[in-house]
């Protein structure tokens, strides 16, 4: 076919029936032989639409400019085009092929479309390009230069999401490191503008905003990244008015109605990180001073706000658990006994003014601020209750009519009740009350925290009066109760979370703990609740959890002592048949099938004003007791158990770092580590195992924390010369003296993996140690597994180092024994390494050699080496032969048949 028209026509139909191929080829073929330049453009355009069809953009881009440059107006190619650069990412471009189109034809949709798409994308490449070269001093000069700060400012006020995150974003790049720069944007935004942004309600907004006010206070504070920016080293910045003015502001958005619930909570995470001391050996605590003289009365007011009334400021459900971390923080950071007065008089004097017998809805507001400080300074709190009138007016409160002043009271009750010791009042009257609420309420909120507070009387007190009397001697039926609670949906989550707390109180029942982990749902409905930002529930889950595993400790009972205390009719107190192991081993499972361990990783991810030190340490303890099956590992590993124990080894409380790092030990042991612990991650896990590598730990830790870096050792090289720039050499050394024979083994074994390295190997070659003469008495131990490791590690140590197989002579009399004992070793391992190292030794040196010959190790090589080859110790008869041919060649001994 060679009309070119007929060609069109047969690509056109190609095209209509998706066989873009063939229409190309049709296409292709019609321009070869067309003349026609009218012709000619319309085939190109068909091209191009075919191009676009198999994705190949930049030929669709080629073929559409060869039609626009025969006709300008071309629609379609102009069209074509567009779509094509959009792909090839040339968006400004697109955008003017787009524009011409629209201009054509400007009532058609689809362009408006693709215009409106594309300017977007353009101005959000834009904002992602102005991020990016913030980051950079550069280019963060350049645009503070030239008017960039009002630039982003009017992209603030377009009210796009996007740009708003892209200018604020930016402006923290910009900021970052730099004080002059900080101070002068911080002035021409304003602060109140800052705040207003920040008060937000959108989640990304809010905290975009919160980050650029830290990266200011950062700077303003002398803090983050120090840079040099010449001549602002001679500019004295005097930042301790704007650092005031920023407080101020913070404060004011506590109290105010117009900020969010997540804008307050930034106000109150800035407070919380900037105010109080770092390091309490740092004297000036004036801007703790500067907040309780200026604000202290409004992070009162936030404490005590009910969300239940309707002047209620809004509010997350973490807002007043975070003022009161606040108040708890500036609380520990004053110096003396006159500022610690001058706090409670603030409050005493706010609460009072609280108080009106004949305004019961101000006088809640009273109860709530005592309650919300007894969640943060308890000590200040427990004073607040001995205020005259204040335990009256909660008693008062537990016998209205009202629910919500029920629900006020008991709540405070409950806070009050932590430590018993100093709260005797509400042992003697908080029981009473709480039981007759429990059970004239319908409101299911009042009656799940009734039922918490029973509980929490009991546990606090040191005894179960409160429940126990209340429930008749049986928990299952108040726990059964919270577990309906907490998989109730519809009930709010801050109520839920007081069935949680229930349970980690019930679950000290063997009993309870039992069925609650046979509960799937309930469980489940826990673990949900654990991965919400709460620091109440955090622990509670946490213990809860500790009690299902039964990872608490617990004294063991001396059997001498037990006797005595039958002899004298003494009460023994005797273990539940549900506390035994084997129903412990069944939890932990049903705990795993439930999904524990990706509830646990979640929880550790939370902030650290949440997560507390003590949630932790229970946490860890969980992870300790879920890894004491070597089989349930790969599971744990495969939900971020590794992952998420390398921090609760390295921060928390002694026994917590203790119990994380034994975890991890326990996974490292068995575990391939580019697995369990992927890319730099590993690296993190060698410092907590070697920590568990000290006397004070139990012979378990130690040897499992040897299994661990054994394991790790065998790696790679960055792996070895971590473990020894982590000081562990001298502890597994002193490991391989131990009398303990699996203790000894692991510290060989690991040794036996880390003398690869050369830094090790130099500490084997160095004057004034024994190391070398203990890998060689290892070798004659009758431990067979020792000798395997010991043996193996001098055989690599002599291949490696020519001047230790001369050393090995000197550091013991019996090393000749030695060797010869291991190449007569029955199992062949063993034998096979002490050939190795006789190899070793001849190699080295001629005159050692001749000391061998001359010794009855030549009979030893002579018998193996005349062996008939055999395929399961032919590697064992093939060393022998190595050292005979190598005394040969050295012309000490002749050959078999000159012999």
């Amino acid at each position: 076919m060679e009309d070119p028209i007929q060609l069109k026509e047969e690509g056109n139909k190609y095209f209509q029936a998706n066989d873009y191929e063939k229409a190309l080829q049709s296409y292709t073929q019609a321009i070869k032989l067309n003349k026609d330049k009218a012709l000619q453009g319309l085939l190109y355009r068909n091209r191009a639409a075919c191009y676009l069809k198999k994705e190949e953009y930049a030929k669709a881009a080629s073929d559409a400019s060869r039609a626009i440059d025969i006709n300008s107006s071309d629609i379609k190619a102009l069209y074509r085009r567009s779509q094509a650069l959009e792909k090839l990412g040339k968006l400004d471009q697109a955008f003017k092929d787009a524009q011409k189109c629209a201009t054509i034809e400007p009532r058609n949709k689809n362009f408006q479309e693709t215009l409106r798409r594309l300017g977007a994308n353009i101005q959000e490449k834009a904002a992602n390009n102005l991020i990016v070269l913030g980051r950079e001093e550069a280019g963060a000069e350049r645009i503070f230069q030239n008017n960039g700060v009002n630039l982003l400012l009017q992209l603030i006020e377009t009210k796009n999401p996007e740009l708003i995150l892209a200018a604020v974003r930016t402006l923290s790049g910009m900021c970052t490191g730099h004080k002059a720069r900080a101070t002068a944007i911080l002035h021409y935004l304003g602060i109140d503008s800052i705040c207003m942004w920040m008060s937000v309600d959108n989640e990304e907004i809010s905290l975009a905003v919160c980050n650029l006010l830290q990266t200011i206070t950062d700077c303003l504070l002398g803090q983050g990244k120090e840079e040099h920016h010449g001549k602002e080293e001679a500019v004295v910045l005097d930042t301790k008015k704007d650092l005031k003015m920023i407080t101020m502001r913070l404060l004011d958005m506590l109290v105010s109605k117009n900020v969010s619930g997540q804008g307050r909570d930034r106000a109150l995470n800035l407070l919380n990180k900037n105010i109080p001391r770092k390091d309490l050996k740092d004297h000036d605590n004036s801007r703790t001073i500067f907040v309780i003289d200026n604000g202290l009365k409004k992070i009162l007011k936030v404490v005590g706000q009910i969300p239940e009334m309707p002047d209620c400021l809004p509010l997350t459900e973490n807002t007043q658990l975070t003022a009161s971390v606040l108040l708890n923080k500036l609380y520990d950071d004053l110096r003396c006994d006159p500022e610690r007065d001058n706090y409670r008089v603030i409050c005493e004097e706010y609460i009072k003014s609280k108080i009106d017998p004949q305004n019961m809805d101000k006088t809640l507001h009273a109860v709530q601020i005592v309650s919300g400080v007894l969640q943060g300074p308890f000590d200040l709190g427990n004073k607040l209750l001995g205020m005259k009138g204040v335990m009256e007016m909660m008693v008062a409160l537990c016998g209205s009519e009202r629910e919500i002043d029920q629900l006020v009271a008991v709540e405070a009750l409950i806070h009050a009740s932590t430590k018993l010791s100093r709260a005797t009042f509400i042992i003697s009257n908080g029981v009473n009350l709480l039981k007759e609420i429990y059970k004239k309420t319908k409101n299911e909120k009042i009656k799940i925290r009734a039922l918490v507070g029973l509980c929490k009387l009991g546990s606090a007190g040191g005894t179960d009066y409160g429940l126990r009397q209340f429930a008749e001697g049986s928990t299952e039926k108040l726990a059964k109760q919270c577990r309906k609670w907490l998989c109730n949906t519809t009930i709010d989550a801050r109520t839920r979370k007081w069935a949680v707390e229930g349970m980690s109180y019930l679950t000290l029942d063997a009993d309870v703990k039992d069925d609650f982990v046979e509960d799937e749902p309930a469980l489940k409905a826990m673990f949900d609740l654990a991965k919400t930002s709460d620091k109440t529930i955090l622990y509670s889950v946490a213990s809860a959890l500790v009690n299902c595993t039964n990872s608490y400790d617990t004294k063991e009972l001396v059997p001498e002592l037990v006797q005595l205390a039958k002899f004298s009719k003494q009460h023994v107190p005797e273990e539940h048949p549900k506390d035994k192991k084997d129903f412990v081993v069944k939890r932990v499972k049903r705990l795993l099938k439930a999904g524990v361990v990706s509830a646990l990783a979640c929880m550790v991810k939370a902030d650290s004003a949440i997560l507390t030190d003590q949630s932790k340490e229970l946490i860890a303890r969980v992870f300790l007791a879920l890894c004491e099956d070597p089989k349930d590992r790969g599971t744990i590993v495969a939900q971020g158990g590794g992952k998420a124990l390398i921090p609760l080894a390295v921060e928390g409380t002694e026994v917590g770092k203790i119990k994380a790092s034994h975890a991890l030990a326990k996974i490292a042991a068995i575990s391939n580590p580019d697995i369990a612990f992927p890319g730099e991650r590993v690296y993190e896990v060698v410092r907590p195992l070697v920590s568990l590598l000290n006397t004070e730990r139990d012979g378990l830790q130690n040897y499992e924390a040897l299994l661990g870096l054994t394991n790790f050792s065998g790696r790679s090289d960055k792996l070895r010369l971590k473990i020894v720039k982590e000081k562990a050499l001298p502890d597994i050394e002193n490991y391989m003296f131990e009398n303990h024979d699996q203790l000894r083994q692991a510290a060989t074994e690991c040794m036996c993996n880390l003398v690869v390295s050369k830094e090790v190997q130099e500490r084997f070659v160095a004057d004034g140690n024994d190391r070398l003469k203990l890998v060689v008495l290892l070798c004659g131990e009758d431990d067979e597994k020792v000798q395997v490791a010991a043996a193996g590690a001098l055989a690599m140590l002599t291949a490696a180092q020519k001047k230790l197989c001369s050393k090995m002579t000197q550091v013991t009399t019996q090393w000749l024994e030695i060797l010869q004992r291991l190449c007569l070793h029955d199992n062949m391992e063993v034998q096979h390494r002490g050939l190795v190292i006789a190899l070793n030794l001849i190699s080295a040196d001629k005159e050692l050699a001749k000391k061998l010959v001359e010794s009855e190790l030549l009979e030893i090589l002579t018998y193996i080496g005349k062996q008939e080859d055999h395929p399961k110790k032919q590697h064992i008869i093939n060393a022998a032969r190595d050292c005979l041919t190598r005394c040969m060649d050295y012309e000490l001994i002749k050959p078999f048949s000159q012999a």
